[in-house]
């Protein structure tokens, strides 16, 4: 029996009479680590009034462990490619990873430890993947760290199977992957999405440890979960174990020892702890959760800890010489890895720099070269010229590596005669998510994590909302996985307004760093994704349409590659000098075109502008855009069949905007076009009224 289980059986003791000084003292180099650990929680959450101590106290014993026994990391190589992953999903309890990444060598200071939470701080609220060192993934929204692990486990499995085949390499690419999570992370439907997809896939590298504190902001976690976890895991075909004492060293280390060891099976083990331990006041309460603890609680602590209460971010010499030997022993490990991976890369040098290549996110030369056209007045779906495009880059891009949300058939995303990826067949690059939208989302942000994939996953645009949290996480990472959206608007028809996106579009281009592509046809699809995987740097949307698009003819219309600048002029006015700008994305693009030709007949000479992605478009010079939308051009209409939401800054005052303010209906897509006012005839009108109301306006053209 533990420190824990020998003083809390009974509950948590109110009398801090109860509590004797040193009670809790450490008998050893190790337990004075954890109590440093400890004290350092509660003081930088005291100094900075804010944040989430109770956890880090509870948990230390079990952080430290994991980084001084059992994960494979070098504090100062944080990027080793041999290393295995930390997940801190509870993000909340932040400070718990601090003090673990300052006292083992990561570069945190204390100076760092003492900003925690303040401007320009290296310790954020919530951990931050590319702001922190020795942080392999954002997390704070719960759910999403236990899902996004997933994919990192998946994306290593494929690597070892592609570049492990014959057995040469031994665990060069087998890592393991420590995850902290808690009640609100499984209590999240994100994370049974991802535990059954875990379970079915056999993903062994995962060892979870579950927080099971019995707290939660509303009190008693009973007040809301009341289901055995354990047994909702084993159903899912998980590994579980149970230890009962959060303060029981040796426990906890047979524990992970034989999680880690578990190969053929993801694993959880439900760790008993009591949060805020060892405050005579706080533990077991709400309080000790989400407050600080207050300077007498915390001098109490540190007297039952047997630390000096004067002294704050205190950490003695000896203790931090102890945890940073965690340096030399990674330092070792890297370079023994190094010297097998050396190996290795010399008995099998064309996939070594084949590996290098996918990891570093370089194309191959030639990449793009069998890139398809498509035959001018053909009629193509942009979703089916999606999948026309997926297959003929995947022979020169095996990085490729995604599938769709049991909608294959209809986002078009299955390569053609690749296998699926599954427990026995390691190396396929078709995944199956199932109808796992929210895990799809997140499991794709662990595989660009983890590296060496280009992620792609399809679903319908309407369902972008289920992965919403994935996608914001992945703009605001800045990792580069593409979204195969289709069936993206009234064009889908007869499923009717629970399938129509109306508002998805407008709520998309919210999200910073997240590219919204929206083709017209067939042609600036394939410039669009060759665009996108050009691009490292951020997400992007492929915006895709059920129905069949005109592929409009290029000897007589702007060059397609004016999709990579995000917008471009597609066809212009007969005079040369428009008297008004129709401006499209996707399949109103060719409404527009129309709209031009009654205009035209009409003597109101009318340029054309698609813009397939307002991102890419916002990003260009001034000089450009202004040769595109003709500053002197006040007669403007915008015509895309969603929310009107955000177009008002490229039409202008004068300028009108033709789109859906409602929700949409069951009927042939046709029909809805024509009903929802979205023809060349309303274009033309709307055009026409741009045209009144930029006459008033001195020096605008005023047409014939």
């Amino acid at each position: 029996m533990g420190r824990l289980a020998a003083v809390s059986s009974a509950g948590t003791r109110q009398d801090p009479a109860d509590y004797k000084p040193g009670e809790f003292a450490a008998k050893d180099i190790d337990g004075q680590a954890i109590n440093v650990a400890r004290a350092l929680a509660m003081d930088a959450v005291e100094r900075a009034n804010s944040g989430h101590p109770g956890t880090p106290m509870a948990l230390a014993p079990l952080a430290h462990l994991i980084f001084q026994e059992f994960l494979r990391h070098d504090p100062t190589t944080p990027d080793w490619a041999g290393r295995d992953r930390f997940v801190l999903s509870a993000g909340h309890a932040s400070m718990l990873l601090y003090a673990q990444l300052y006292l083992t060598g990561y570069g945190l200071s204390l100076d760092d430890l003492k900003d925690f939470r303040q401007w320009a701080s290296r310790t954020p609220g919530h951990p931050e993947h590319g702001h922190t060192v020795g942080i392999e993934t954002t997390t704070g929204p719960l759910g999403q760290g236990f899902a996004t692990t997933v994919g990192m486990a998946m994306a290593a499995r494929r690597t070892r199977a592609l570049w492990c085949a014959d057995g040469s390499s031994g665990d060069l690419f087998d890592p393991t992957f420590y995850v902290i999570c808690s009640d609100g992370d499984l209590e999240e439907g994100i994370a049974s999405e991802a535990a059954s997809l875990a379970g079915h896939q056999r993903l062994g590298s995962l060892v979870y440890v579950y927080d099971d504190n019995h707290i939660s902001i509303e009190g008693d976690t009973a007040v809301a979960f009341s289901e055995d976890v354990l047994k909702r895991f084993e159903a899912y075909g998980w590994h579980t174990q149970r230890v009962d004492d959060a303060e029981d060293l040796p426990a906890i280390r047979r524990a992970l020892t034989k999680a880690r060891d578990e190969r053929d099976q993801p694993s959880i083990i439900a760790l008993r702890s009591h949060i805020g331990f060892p405050s005579p006041h706080k533990t077991d309460t709400g309080a000790a959760h989400g407050s600080p603890l207050g300077a007498d609680e915390i001098k109490l602590v540190k007297t039952i800890l047997g630390l000096d209460p004067d002294k704050d971010f205190d950490v003695p010499g000896e203790v931090l010489q102890h945890t940073r030997k965690a340096v030399e022993r990674g330092q070792a490990m890297r370079k023994e890895w190094e010297q097998r991976y050396a190996a290795w890369a010399s008995d099998h040098a064309d996939a070594a720099a084949e590996r290098e290549r996918q990891v570093a996110r370089r194309l191959p030369a030639g990449w793009d070269a069998k890139l398809p056209t498509f035959e001018a007045g053909t009629q193509v779906a942009t979703r089916t010229a999606s999948g026309k495009v997926l297959a003929a880059l995947a022979p020169a891009l095996p990085e490729l590596f995604g599938g769709s949300a049991d909608l294959a058939g209809s986002n078009d995303t299955t390569i053609p005669g690749e296998e699926s990826f599954l427990p026995g067949t390691p190396t396929g690059r078709t995944i199956h998510w199932g109808i796992r939208e929210h895990a799809m989302g997140a499991t794709m942000n662990g595989m660009a994590l983890f590296g060496g994939t280009r992620p792609y996953g399809g679903t319908f645009l309407v369902f972008s909302d289920y992965m919403r949290g994935s996608v914001r996480l992945a703009a605001l990472m800045k990792l580069p996985v593409t979204y195969v959206w289709t069936h993206d608007s009234i064009g889908l028809g007869e499923d009717g307004p629970t399938h129509q996106p109306i508002e998805h579009l407008a709520a998309l281009r919210a999200i910073p760093n997240l590219d919204v592509v929206r083709p017209a046809d067939a042609a600036e699809t394939a410039v669009a994704w060759r665009t996108v995987l050009e691009r490292d740097s951020n997400p992007a949307g492929m915006i895709l349409t059920r129905q069949k698009l005109p592929v409009v003819d290029r000897e007589t219309h702007g060059d397609v590659e004016g999709v990579a600048r995000g917008g471009y002029v597609l066809a212009d006015a007969a005079s040369g000098i428009p008297q008004v700008i129709l401006m499209a994305t996707g399949s109103e693009v060719s409404i527009a075109l129309a709209a031009r030709d009654l205009l035209e007949a009409d003597g109101a000479p009318t340029r054309v502008v698609s813009l397939p992605c307002l991102e890419w478009f916002a990003e260009q010079d001034q000089s450009y855009r202004d040769t595109v939308l003709l500053p002197a051009v006040k007669a403007r209409v915008a015509v895309e069949a969603a929310s009107p939401m955000g177009w008002r800054e490229w039409v202008g005052d004068c300028g009108e905007i033709l789109g859906i303010d409602h929700f949409g209906a069951s009927a042939p897509y046709e029909v809805l076009y024509e009903q929802f006012g979205l023809t060349p005839e309303r274009v033309a009108a709307a055009a026409h009224a741009s045209i009144a109301k930029a006459g008033l306006i001195e020096g605008a053209p005023t047409g014939n």
